[in-house]
């Protein structure tokens, strides 16, 4: 399909423009905990359909690197509460911005009265695609 590349470009372009060093699965579960706010690790390995061991090995490197904290819960200390950090808002914020101005640019480059089919068509898709996937809301109209 034709139209990969160019959605998985929109996808990671931003994170390579920016110069962050997060692949796009850690990408993934900040976005998540962007959306969530402060959850448990296996509630966000759920969410995004993963082990929970590998959400910990994720949260291991975006502690590291100052864009997630974990706190334990009280009183079942075994409960991991992910959370992000000021640096891992500011991320998922520039990277959502910078995804939103490619669209945008790919829109506006359609041939007159083609951006609405467009936009048609992407609210279907998002419709099919459900909760399978964690696809932020996609402002068509400002498009």
């Amino acid at each position: 399909m034709k139209v990969t590349p160019v959605l998985v470009g929109v996808a990671s372009r931003p994170m390579e423009q920016l110069g962050e060093e997060v692949s796009l699965t850690q990408f993934r579960l900040l976005r998540a905990l962007a959306e969530l706010g402060p959850t448990p690790s296996a509630i966000v390995a759920a969410r995004l359909g993963s082990a929970a061991s590998s959400v910990t090995r994720l949260a291991d490197r975006l502690e590291e690197s100052g864009h997630l904290e974990r706190h334990r819960e009280r009183p079942n200390r075994s409960v991991v509460r992910l959370e992000l950090t000021a640096r891992g808002h500011g991320l998922v914020q520039r990277i959502e911005d910078c995804r939103r101005r490619e669209l945008t640019a790919l829109v506006r480059g359609l041939p007159p009265g083609t951006a609405a089919q467009v936009a048609v068509a992407l609210e279907a898709l998002l419709g099919a695609a459900g909760s399978d996937y964690d696809a932020a809301p996609i402002e068509l109209q400002a498009l």
